[in-house]
């Protein structure tokens, strides 16, 4: 793995790679999104027809779209797709009309507060047509007729998603879940996505306790849709973390799965508060990202969300001013650490039970005090033991021990894999 700074360069170019791409909820710019992911970690990629029933949804139609614009009475397009994919109203219906911009306005979308950016807007769901501007752009528009055009289809076809599994010594699961739904959005999400494919990279490199398995969706109905079709094996999931908005320059923060008190929640505050980094933890709302639909009442997995600045807490939010200079190398990469020692922690923590209880075992006899000369953190590894020991009583993870004695987790974990290697307990 490269070192953090080099890995936050290639994620930002990944960034940038994947920016560009007009993305929805279906189509052809999923697909080529996840051809790019496909580079850097295997995926398997599943379609699933338009029609099919997933939970309370119903697939919809695939859309598509190969041009559309704004021209005025010269020919001289004034909004255009192919400079932004933002400019097209995500979904929009085929058309081909000339109208003058009294009736236009209706379909046009702009941000007044903020008049040079452009707004992210859709109707997925409902058949419309329309298209995003900067207002500025419209305040200089004349009045008078103009042509619109729309080259888009609707038809049935598929819902694209992906997967990529990094197995584990167990079959018991973290999901890593992010959306791949939003065009010319670098912070929501595709920073979120080049952290997700650095983190599986650094996964792959290592022997996890855990199977992890990331999941590339479009937001909301692709994770109805991966609960739906993996339902059946939805017990296997012990952990998971939704990434999203994962670059921008803002504090990490955290919400919490709806059980508040889960695997994953527990091991996040503990990593951020020992980490010493600036950072928030929140408790979950049923309203945001795809924890949301890991999180309904039906599935209530430990399923917990890490952002920087959450959704709609920074202005450039869902609009063009959310492009690659917003995003930072760094930011990535902080995001990225924090996940690496996240799921270290999360894969290091179980259970055991002290094999000689009645009393404190000689350690010394056992060579686990002279291994330990001449370190200076010789004391605190002896304690570690002990703690290790005291705690070992099959109720107690080693998570409770470094909470309870204070002492790092790592340092508790090497007590409990010397204490292991001398068969003074069991897992």
């Amino acid at each position: 793995m490269a070192p953090m700074t080099a890995a936050g360069e290639e994620m930002h170019a990944l960034v940038e790679r994947l920016y560009p791409l007009c993305r929805s909820i279906t189509g052809d710019g999923v697909r080529a999104t996840l051809d790019i992911v496909g580079e850097y970690i295997p995926l398997q990629v599943h379609e699933v027809p338009t029609g099919t029933q997933v939970l309370d949804w119903t697939v919809p139609q695939e859309w598509n779209i190969r041009d559309a614009y704004v021209a005025d009475s010269t020919g001289k397009r004034v909004v255009d797709f192919a400079a932004s994919s933002l400019h097209v109203l995500g979904y929009s219906v085929p058309v081909s009309r000339t109208m003058p911009l009294s009736e236009l306005r209706g379909h046009l979308h702009t941000l007044p507060d903020q008049p040079s950016w452009v707004p992210y807007r859709t109707s997925y769901y409902k058949p419309e047509w329309g298209f995003c501007l900067a207002q500025e752009t419209l305040d200089a528009l004349p009045d008078g007729e103009y042509e619109v055009c729309v080259d888009s289809t609707l038809a049935d076809g598929h819902l694209t998603y992906a997967e990529h599994v990094v197995p584990g010594q167990v079959a018991d699961e973290v999901i890593v879940s992010c959306h791949v739904c939003h065009p010319a959005l670098a912070n929501d999400n595709m920073a979120g996505v080049a952290v997700a494919v650095f983190l599986a990279r650094a996964l792959a490199e290592q022997t996890p306790y855990y199977t992890y398995r990331f999941v590339f969706a479009p937001g909301t109905i692709g994770a109805i849709t991966w609960l739906a079709r993996n339902k059946e094996r939805i017990d296997r999931v012990k952990h998971g973390l939704v990434l999203a908005c994962a670059g921008d320059r803002g504090q990490l923060t955290y919400k919490q799965s709806r059980r508040g008190d889960a695997g994953i929640d527990r091991v996040m505050r503990h990593v951020l508060a020992a980490s010493e980094r600036p950072h928030s933890v929140s408790e979950f709302t049923p309203y945001g990202y795809d924890e949301r639909q890991y999180c309904s009442p039906g599935f209530d997995l430990g399923v917990g969300s890490l952002t920087r600045t959450p959704y709609a807490g920074y202005p450039e939010y869902h609009t063009s001013a959310d492009n690659p200079d917003f995003v930072s190398p760094e930011a990535m990469a902080d995001t990225l650490a924090v996940c690496r020692e996240v799921f270290a922690v999360l894969d290091r923590d179980r259970r055991y039970v002290n094999l000689s209880p009645y009393g404190e075992p000689q350690l010394g006899r056992r060579g686990l005090y002279d291994a330990l000369g001449g370190r200076s953190d010789t004391k605190q590894a002896q304690m570690a033991m002990l703690w290790v020991l005291n705690l070992s009583d099959g109720e107690h993870s080693l998570l409770d021990v470094s909470e309870r004695s204070g002492l790092p987790f790592d340092t508790v974990a090497a007590a409990a894999d010397a204490l292991l290697g001398a068969g003074l307990i069991k897992e």
